[in-house]
């Protein structure tokens, strides 16, 4: 695997790269994908799976059609635990969606700046919940989430940052990470780990 060798190279990090190895996949049904990244939103991951097994079976447990979830009322969105704001959200994606024709096949073809560009155009998603859809979905290998606060708190421990001031610390997270590349998505994955351990 070449991502642990080259990962390695930076000491620090070196010590908590652990001995199972990460394989990213690819998710199919972008839309929905986004869709679910929203409703996880601020919510625990075992929060986030009930209501998103909810949100299929609206739809007779299969992934629905961006059409489809346009065409839900938001009082039923309502009805399985989301938000007024939420359901707004998710319903924003699925027109986005729609006018914009986003498929699997063309975000693809699309570079992550692109993709990220793209789609924070829609309200409610922000750089963080794209950058977890190129790493999660798309199995981008190098993405970096300098926002993530679980990052962050890992970062500031293992290489002794003051997280005191935001700003100076995403710059020398930032600056500490480009050693990383091409395999950013890997070391976030594996700082996630060591955090929760």
């Amino acid at each position: 695997m070449d991502y642990v060798q080259h990962l390695s190279k930076d000491k620090k990090l070196a010590r908590v790269i652990g001995k199972d190895l990460h394989q990213l996949k690819m998710r199919r049904n972008i839309p929905i994908r986004l869709m679910a990244g929203i409703m996880s939103q601020q919510l625990s991951t075992k929060v986030a799976e009930v209501i998103f097994k909810r949100f299929l079976q609206l739809y007779q447990g299969k992934e629905p059609r961006p059409q489809q979830v346009l065409d839900t009322p938001p009082e039923t969105l309502r009805s399985i635990g989301l938000s007024n704001a939420k359901v707004n959200y998710v319903k924003q994606v699925a027109a986005f969606c729609i006018e914009q024709g986003i498929t699997d096949r063309k975000l693809h073809k699309l570079s992550n700046e692109e993709i990220i560009e793209l789609l924070v155009q829609i309200k409610g998603v922000g750089r963080w919940t794209v950058e977890m859809l190129l790493m999660f979905s798309l199995g981008r290998e190098d993405v970096f989430a300098v926002d993530d606060l679980g990052i962050q708190q890992a970062m500031a421990a293992i290489y002794g940052l003051d997280s005191s001031n935001k700003k100076t610390l995403k710059a020398e997270m930032l600056k500490i990470s480009s050693k990383w590349s091409p395999y950013r998505t890997y070391a976030c994955l594996h700082l996630w780990r060591w955090k929760d351990v």
